[in-house]
């Protein structure tokens, strides 16, 4: 599935390359409020998308919508620019189907015309997190949401991808909340997506970042480990604006974080102190 907005061009050229795969997924596009024509251009297409237009830019949380209106056990997470390699939805329900613990794949993404690596792929297939043998990857507490696939009863169970997060860092509160149900996430290798961004700045991106990971850190940590988290994280940004004007989101968001905090097990936070070299 596909949450977009106002990128109907890119858009079109991945339903292309979805369309060409030998798996013949079932597409599901769900547009966050484009005034670009998305919705219309998507509804004359020859082959079979279903597409749902929202009113409202839900940013990343438009995934929820996708995700509940699916009817197969697993969902796979395309952006307007990313697309699967052929064989890479099969085999990603073989491993699936052999461990009802896994709740998420996170694939091996490619950039560009260079198929290079994400640097994010890297620091996932280097986890330090407890290894299990019986697992098809390294464990992991993140994933890039453009190449995902996800157990749908398992994702639903959690509730998905928190409203107020927008996009920009939204899949790290889903990952710990999915491990914190006591799912495995992990990286699969072999598993391959392709992402060709545009190059364009994304207005608030950056913005975002910083808010949201503030936000996870104080909404599923316990406080020592969220204050740590935050002074490091501000203290690498310097004098960077976009970094404090997230800040000062994070901070205008107290009282819902204060009503919605739940920090997560000592296992979890040990894992996630793993991750940070901590």
């Amino acid at each position: 599935m596909i949450a977009t907005r106002n990128r109907r061009e890119q858009l079109e050229r991945t339903l292309d390359r979805l369309g060409e795969l030998p798996e013949r997924p079932a597409i599901v596009v769900v547009d966050n409020g484009s005034t670009d024509g998305t919705v219309a251009a998507v509804r004359s297409r020859p082959e079979p998308v279903r597409v749902v237009g929202l009113a409202d830019n839900r940013g990343g949380a438009a995934r929820n919508v996708g995700v509940e209106l699916a009817r197969t056990p697993y969902v796979a997470f395309s952006d307007d620019d990313s697309w699967w390699e052929p064989g890479a939805l099969a085999h990603a329900e073989l491993l699936l189907d052999a461990d009802a613990r896994i709740a998420l794949l996170a694939a091996r993404v490619l950039v560009g015309a260079e198929r290079r690596l994400d640097p994010t792929c890297a620091t996932m297939a280097a986890s330090p997190l407890a290894a299990d043998a019986r697992l098809p990857g390294p464990r992991v507490l993140g994933f890039l949401a453009c190449g995902a696939i996800v157990r749908r009863a398992a994702f639903l169970a959690v509730g998905g991808f928190h409203a107020r997060l927008g996009v920009g860092g939204e899949e790290e509160l889903l990952a710990v909340d999915l491990a914190a149900a006591g799912y495995e996430l992990v990286y699969a290798d072999e598993v391959v997506a392709h992402h060709q961004p545009d190059g364009r700045r994304r207005p608030g991106r950056a913005r975002n970042s910083v808010r949201n990971e503030l936000l996870v850190a104080w909404l599923r940590r316990p406080p020592r480990s969220a204050l740590r988290r935050t002074g490091t994280l501000l203290a690498s940004r310097g004098r960077d604006r976009q970094a404090a004007l997230g800040a000062i989101d994070a901070l205008r968001a107290v009282p819902w974080v204060l009503r919605e905090r739940r920090p997560d097990g000592a296992r979890l936070e040990r894992g996630l102190r793993a991750l940070e070299g901590t």
